[in-house]
């Protein structure tokens, strides 16, 4: 089988082409982008053939789609609070450049026949929640005039009463809060709409939080394990805002290599999108706290007790719908943060979070 990994020199497309490469023949096809790879990645496998390129280069990318018989479409700008103000750039990339690899779908000779892309639990916004008197809710962001009285947790819009987060399942609305989530939901919504219409079996594989080896360390607007993995390895504290007590759903790179596999093979899975979490939320607070100390590092956290434009407050993963295809997370938390700290230790970390709050400040994107 001929395979084709946009993004296929990334954190998760790496190893997602190291599985590849086992079985299939694979092309990487991947720009390098220089905030994620300050020097050419040493990891990449010698299986794979590696298109240097644009996303947004057609020639070149016609030329790697031609003979390829399935795509894993990896490739994105990734940051939340970056792509509020590099928007051009964040749309071009992650929108056309998805817009790109469709047209050439639909208007060039090729043989593919199924489409896998990577789409994100950030086009949900805030996650589900449920409220003792009003039900089930899908509320919107909280409101400036919330946060600035320091009374971070979700409440009802109707009742008035705080609101206990429950797992976030695909059929809630979506309600993108930044430019880089509307560009994965036009990911995905493209893909799965073009898919359908040219009967190109595509699944959209909801990515909660991912951490693990080859996590750009030194880039501050990747996950947030990776940026205070850079703070703690530099002797600097994790910064953390609102309380700390903030919940999301942290899973291994590993777990979500095996997701991607199984919906390759599952016919079942084509034409659907599907979260891909653990099911169980971890404080930010915890995380800080965790590699802090697998690190070896007194390092006490700084709540800084501010809030940033657009941030959701909880959000984890209902996983029933892929744990029907089979699906279950083998990575521990434990586990999993002990190997990413093992692999951090080996590694160079520029610590740059602190330029990056400042230019979320000078753009008035965090409380002053």
């Amino acid at each position: 089988m001929k395979i084709l990994v946009t993004g296929g020199a990334g954190f998760v497309g790496s190893h997602l082409v190291d599985e590849l490469t086992k079985k299939h023949d694979v092309i990487i096809y991947d720009n390098l982008e220089p905030q994620v790879h300050k020097n050419f990645p040493n990891y990449l496998s010698n299986g794979a053939e590696l298109i240097k390129e644009d996303i947004l280069d057609r020639d070149r990318l016609k030329e790697a789609i031609s003979d390829s018989e399935i795509i894993f479409h990896q490739a994105a700008m990734v940051g939340v609070g970056q792509s509020m103000y590099q928007i051009e750039k964040y749309m071009g990339v992650n929108t056309m450049g998805t817009a790109k690899l469709l047209d050439i779908l639909a208007n060039e000779e090729n043989d593919v026949q199924k489409l896998i892309v990577a789409s994100s639990m950030s086009i949900y916004g805030e996650g589900k929640y449920e409220c003792s008197e009003c039900g089930i809710l899908y509320p919107p962001l909280r409101t400036n005039e919330q946060l600035k009285k320091r009374e971070w947790e979700m409440k009802c819009p109707s009742c008035g009463r705080v609101v206990k987060p429950v797992p976030t399942d695909e059929n809630k609305p979506l309600q993108p809060t930044s430019i880089y989530a509307i560009s994965k939901k036009d990911q995905e919504e493209m893909c799965l709409a073009v898919g359908r219409t040219y009967g190109i079996r595509t699944v959209a594989l909801r990515y909660f939080n991912i951490y693990g080896p080859r996590q750009a360390l030194s880039n501050p607007y990747t996950g947030v394990c990776a940026i205070f993995s850079s703070r703690i390895k530099n002797n600097n504290p994790p910064i953390i805002f609102e309380d700390g007590l903030q919940t999301r759903d942290f899973i291994s790179v590993h777990d979500i290599v095996r997701a991607n596999l199984l919906v390759m093979e599952k016919s079942k899975a084509d034409y659907e999108m599907f979260n891909v979490g653990t099911g169980k939320p971890v404080s930010i607070l915890d995380i800080a706290r965790t590699l802090s100390k697998l690190y070896g590092k007194a390092l006490k956290p700084d709540i800084v007790n501010k809030y940033r434009s657009g941030d959701i407050r909880h959000c984890y993963a209902d996983i029933s719908k892929l744990k029907k295809l089979g699906f279950k997370p083998s990575i521990s938390f434990e586990d999993g943060m002990r190997e990413l700290v093992e692999w951090g230790m080996t590694q160079q970390a520029e610590d740059r979070s602190e330029a990056a709050y400042q230019e979320l400040k000078e753009r008035g994107l965090v409380e002053r």
